[in-house]
């Protein structure tokens, strides 16, 4: 619907156009960003260095931790490679077949109740590589991760899109994917020398290692879900309501009109 004011709203964006308005537009935003949004974002820090750690470093761990390959260019670790992918390739095909159930499962539980099981089962799905040593079995990691990347591509989106005023929903999106991005750059910039000081140059289980801390990083993504408060969930006294209702008088509608004034309606006093 167009805003009731037009004048004001060209006005309004004629001042946000340029760069610099662009970096003052975000850093409002983070001034005042919701409180759901807020809970969200270390959930959000949490999964993504989850998956990136499972991208970066699942098909290595398959071939030296189930297939032994010490050597990169063996036959036995590039067996071990095309497992991993052949094993990471179910994660797509669970994900698009649990996406269909995620709406009906959030409306008879939560959305955060969803998400939080959805990313135990990633969680479980990596941590399950350590003690896995038929290829087969693989796949099974995969479906887990698969339950939680069906959850991580649309929960997050659906609980914050409740919380955020419409005037501001594109600029908050952004700045919600900067909880994706920066924390896959430090990881990409950190982590192979993390790897060598803690591990070993020339460990061959240190990409197994990383997988694990992957699935860490997911199962605390599940934990801190459930301190998330959706809007839905605000919780009004009974007593509150009763007595608001004692001291604001019941009026009825001037207009059945349902939805903001825009001017195309006539007023009937005015007829």
């Amino acid at each position: 619907y167009p805003p009731d004011d037009m004048e004001e709203f060209e006005r309004m964006r004629r001042e946000k156009r340029g760069f610099m308005a662009g970096l003052r537009e975000i850093n409002t935003a983070l001034r005042e960003m919701p409180r759901t949004m807020r809970q969200l974002a270390p959930v959000q820090i949490c999964t993504w260095l989850g998956l990136f750690c499972m991208w970066l470093f699942y098909v290595p761990a398959v071939a030296r931790h189930v297939f032994g390959a010490l050597d990169p260019q063996s036959e036995a670790y590039t067996r071990g490679a095309e497992w991993g992918s052949f094993a990471m390739s179910f994660m797509n095909i669970t994900c698009f077949g649990v996406a269909f159930l995620l709406p009906k499962l959030a409306a008879a539980t939560s959305r955060k109740t969803v998400h939080a099981i959805c990313l135990v089962c990633g969680a479980v799905g990596l941590l399950s590589v350590y003690f896995i040593g038929n290829p087969w079995l693989l796949i099974a990691s995969m479906v887990g991760v698969g339950i939680a990347w069906a959850s991580i591509l649309s929960m997050p989106y659906a609980i914050l899109s409740t919380s955020l005023p419409a005037a501001r929903m594109g600029v908050y999106m952004g700045v919600f994917n900067f909880f994706i991005v920066i924390p896959e750059i430090i990881q990409a910039l950190t982590f192979g020398p993390i790897i060598r000081t803690f591990f070993g140059a020339d460990n061959p289980r240190s990409s197994l290692y990383v997988v694990i801390i992957g699935g860490c990083f997911m199962l605390l993504a599940a934990l801190l879900v459930t301190r998330v408060r959706e809007p839905a969930e605000r919780d009004v006294p009974e007593r509150a309501v009763i007595e608001a209702d004692e001291h604001t008088p019941l009026t009825t509608s001037v207009s059945a009109q349902p939805v903001p004034s825009t001017g195309l309606v006539d007023d009937e006093s005015k007829r």
